[in-house]
């Protein structure tokens, strides 16, 4: 699967969801609070994401982006978890854990993006848009949504973040 990804520090949450609901026309599609645990990988990183609140579940996230400020590719991979703690434990003692990242995301859907709000424990406040890519599009088409994003939501460049949380943290 393939997105392509924008993320900001954001100063004004409360602005910056009054303004996704103007642009959704409607409320958030969902709140979570997110546990993930980024696993040490060689390749791309390998977090294992659990999710509490509406639709709780669990899920390992295997994905490859470059660490790049404005728009990137991302090309990743989703599996379902049914047994989180003993996946979390196998995980740890193959790989060890590199960090854990908490955080509460509120999420809005716009055409094939999904805008996150996110709270991030240690972080801040930031802003999220994944242009989610079917076979056929083009990054270009999806860089042309985000720049519209980004210009709804009067984001500078200099409020863009290069990398992940799990990087941010172990700064």
């Amino acid at each position: 699967m393939r997105n392509i990804e924008i993320k900001a520090r954001l100063a004004d949450p409360p602005a910056a969801r009054e303004c996704a609901a103007r642009l959704c026309d409607c409320g958030p599609a969902a709140e979570f609070d997110h546990i993930d645990t980024y696993f040490n990988c060689d390749a791309g990183r390998l977090k294992l994401r659990e999710i509490s609140g509406s639709g709780a579940h669990c899920e390992l996230i295997f994905y490859m982006r470059p660490n790049v400020q404005g728009p990137r590719t991302s090309n990743y991979e989703i599996y379902p978890v049914l047994q989180p703690e003993l996946l979390k434990t196998l995980l740890t003692a193959a790989y060890g854990v590199m960090v854990v990242v908490r955080k509460k995301r509120t999420l809005f859907l716009y055409e094939n993006v999904r805008i996150h709000i996110d709270e991030v424990e240690g972080l801040g406040a930031f802003l999220e848009f994944e242009a989610v890519m079917s076979d056929g599009a083009s990054d270009s088409d999806g860089n042309k949504q985000l720049e519209f994003l980004l210009r709804k939501f009067n984001i500078a460049a200099s409020d863009l973040v290069e990398g992940s949380y799990s990087d941010m943290l172990r700064i």
